[in-house]
């Protein structure tokens, strides 16, 4: 892109971004093994992994199954903290050989290259996604990203294969007009994908939050002028550094309200368990509040009560179940009660998705569905909301119900079998609210666990081949 092409903001985005201050953050970022392996660590953090750990990792160095290849390793200092004390974030956050044992996986998982009309947007469902920032703060080992995180290449519908590309301004600006300008004069729907307006953006990556404060308010101004009335910034710096969330992030946010009163701010946080948040006494136990419930990271704290403060701003929070991490319904069950009683939402838990290595984290869908309604036996109502989603390259399904019960009469359900709905439907979401009901699999850890055992398919979650024609008509939109 040249120059020339680069976004110009307007003249009342300009004013808005010359009031714009950045920060300045030392997170203490480890990047990679090196320094554990060479002993150049800082001295409280030489002990994080140990000989042997070392040494497993050392031993599988530039070969097909080099642990940081698969993904690069991360951490900041915050999050250590955190996790020296904590088993379950040590597994979320320490590179481990058992991470490529197996490398099975999907490069592009859910097919998301189908619905990429421009560089680092996907238009799969009737928001936009697009890709603002290719790292993080701290890497989790499981990361849903790890083909952006490690630049690794992925087949584009057209043939051509390489590295996903971060969005641009320009480029994400001139569609969403070009698409809105094609819906409104079709009378509310695209001529080709059927879909409505675009009125979302989720930005994600990789972390917005790692980018300045001036870059993410460039992007919101643009998006806001472009006519997006709902921009969603997903981020994990809660967890890894809270303190990102500092006078000049919020004196930013208020400065866009007051220009953009007409475009809400959701931000889609990722706590996977409540030791990422959470003050324990020397036993390990979490510690009461005195004034109700658990007494939090006073950093975390500070930074979720600051954002409440503003009452045109959502947090939601949402994570993958994921072994040796979260799948423990008590652990869950504190989290969702915690965050719920301090203003954060609970959005949605996920099945793994079948990422390169997926074998190494996927708890199976069945027991992640077991895990989740426990977990939520106890809570009220409003604390409950979370769903169960695994992402196919349909859309988002629910794993609505999993029965030990046969359904009589029917070969294949002997044992029971398991609902799935499909919740959010790709393109125009023609088959959106079908469901598909499918024998039981205690072992299954994604769909083709279930591939043999399917008893209705009104979905369409198992036929062989995916639908080109959403493909087609979505490169035809672009």
């Amino acid at each position: 892109m040249t120059k020339a092409d680069k976004y110009q903001p307007s003249e009342k985005g300009q004013a808005f971004l010359d009031t714009v201050n950045n920060g300045k953050y030392d997170r203490q970022i480890i990047t990679g093994m090196k320094k554990f392996m060479e002993g150049n660590a800082p001295e409280d953090m030489k002990s994080f992994y140990t000989t042997v750990e070392l040494q497993a990792i050392s031993d599988l160095k530039g070969t097909a199954k080099d642990v940081e290849a698969r993904m690069p390793v991360k951490i900041t200092r915050h999050y250590f903290e955190l996790a020296k004390d904590s088993k379950p974030i040590q597994v979320l956050v320490k590179a481990s050989p058992k991470e490529t044992y197996d490398l099975d996986g999907a490069a592009d998982p859910g097919k998301q290259m189908d619905y990429s009309p421009v560089e680092g947007l996907i238009h799969k469902y009737e928001l936009g996604l697009i890709y603002v920032a290719s790292t993080c703060s701290a890497h989790c080992r499981f990361c849903y990203r790890e083909e952006l995180i490690a630049r690794k290449e992925v087949e584009r519908p057209d043939g051509t294969v390489a590295p996903k590309g971060l969005a641009q301004i320009r480029e994400i600006v001139d569609y969403i007009q070009d698409h809105n300008a094609k819906v409104q004069a079709n009378g509310g729907r695209h001529p080709e994908t059927g879909r409505e307006k675009l009125r979302e953006i989720l930005m994600s990556g990789g972390d917005p939050m790692v980018l300045s404060n001036r870059n993410i308010a460039a992007w919101w101004s643009a998006l806001a002028e472009a006519g997006i009335e709902s921009i969603r910034l997903g981020t994990k710096e809660l967890a890894f550094f809270p303190n990102r969330f500092d006078p000049s992030f919020f004196d930013m946010m208020d400065k866009f309200h007051s220009n953009y009163p007409g475009t809400k701010i959701r931000l889609m946080v990722h706590f996977n368990h409540p030791d990422e948040f959470l003050l324990k006494d020397a036993d390990g136990d979490y510690i009461e509040n005195p004034q109700g419930g658990l007494e939090w990271h006073p950093d975390t704290r500070r930074a979720v009560e600051e954002l409440k403060r503003r009452n045109w701003l959502n947090i939601d929070n949402q994570a993958p179940i994921i072994a040796d991490i979260n799948n423990d319904p008590d652990a869950l069950r504190i989290m969702q009660r915690e965050l719920k009683q301090n203003g954060v939402e609970n959005h949605y838990f996920f099945c793994g998705r079948d990422i390169v290595g997926h074998k190494a984290f996927n708890v199976p869908i069945e027991e992640a569905w077991r895990i989740l309604n426990e977990s939520q036996k106890g809570l009220s109502g409003v604390e409950t909301h979370a769903r169960l989603s695994i992402t196919h390259y349909k859309g988002k399904t629910e794993v609505s119900a999993v029965t030990s019960d046969p359904l009589p009469g029917v070969a294949g359900a002997e044992n029971g079998f398991v609902v799935m709905k499909l919740l959010r439907g790709a393109a125009d979401a023609p088959d959106r609210g079908k469901v598909t009901l499918l024998g039981r699999n205690p072992d299954a850890i994604w769909f083709s666990g279930y591939d043999d055992r399917v008893l209705f398919d009104e979905a369409g979650l198992f036929t062989n081949a995916r639908k080109t024609t959403d493909a087609e008509a979505v490169q035809k939109a672009s």
